[in-house]
């Protein structure tokens, strides 16, 4: 496993302090909190997206579902699917 690089940890550290992708995460985080509280996802399921935030999707429960963990976080190894730009 590759390591990361010391300019990519202070990169990740500054995106990750940006306000909106602090409210995305909490945004997501709220979202799995009321699908686990009205028991439509287990501890061992994640949140996923029908529709792509990069393509227009939001947070709204009619655009959520449960997802395996490794199919909502593996998608990207071994896979075609490119999110398409917003242009």
């Amino acid at each position: 496993m590759t390591k990361s690089t010391k300019h990519k940890l202070e990169y990740q550290k500054a995106y990750n302090a940006k306000p909106e992708e602090k409210e995305r995460r909490a945004a997501l985080g709220r979202a799995r909190y009321e699908l686990e509280k009205e028991g439509k996802i287990s501890k061992h399921q994640d949140v996923g997206h029908k529709v792509a935030h990069d393509n227009g999707g939001g947070d709204s429960k009619s655009n959520l579902r449960p997802e395996d963990r490794s199919k909502n976080r593996g998608w990207r190894t071994g896979s075609d699917y490119h999110v398409k730009n917003k242009k």
